[in-house]
């Protein structure tokens, strides 16, 4: 399984989180989106409800009464309630190897232009190299998204 990194250098994180929920939902697939704080994950969840008129993408947050059948859940927590195979890490959520193998997909979204979250990044990058996955950098080019590198 590949391991996504997205770099955001232009992109807001509300559009790339909203892109990769609206095509993994309608797929017909889950998301969880990891957060580290509750405020944040508070705006996300706003920005959800309100990013379109004319969409809907329907979700929650952990803890919620309904969160194991929520196709979007947005936590805090290690724990995926909602059974979610793609797994959105956000503003500092850390990878764990260990949990790897229990999505089908997952993805790193940091800020660029933070060079605490580029390190954090860098990390997570060297410890999936050393699994069994392959690690691939995704960089803003002209408000495209483009592979920039790949482990392995």
């Amino acid at each position: 399984m590949d391991i996504l990194f997205y770099r955001l250098d232009g992109a807001t994180l509300e559009a790339t989180v909203t892109t990769f929920a609206e095509r993994t939902v309608g797929r017909g697939g889950r998301v969880a989106i990891r957060g580290t704080a509750d405020a944040r994950l508070n705006a996300l969840d706003a920005h959800l409800w309100t990013y379109r008129d004319d969409a809907f993408l329907p979700h929650g947050q952990a803890g919620d009464d309904h969160e194991a059948i929520q196709p979007i859940l947005l936590t805090t927590a290690t724990d995926i309630p909602n059974g979610a195979k793609t797994l959105l890490l956000v503003d500092g959520a850390r990878l764990k190897v260990a949990e790897l193998d229990s999505f089908d997909r997952v993805a790193l979204i940091f800020d660029g232009n933070d060079d605490a979250a580029t390190q954090d990044a860098r990390a997570d990058w060297r410890l999936v190299t050393q699994t069994s996955h392959t690690a691939v950098f995704w960089s803003e080019d002209d408000g495209r998204w483009v592979e920039k590198a790949r482990s392995g």
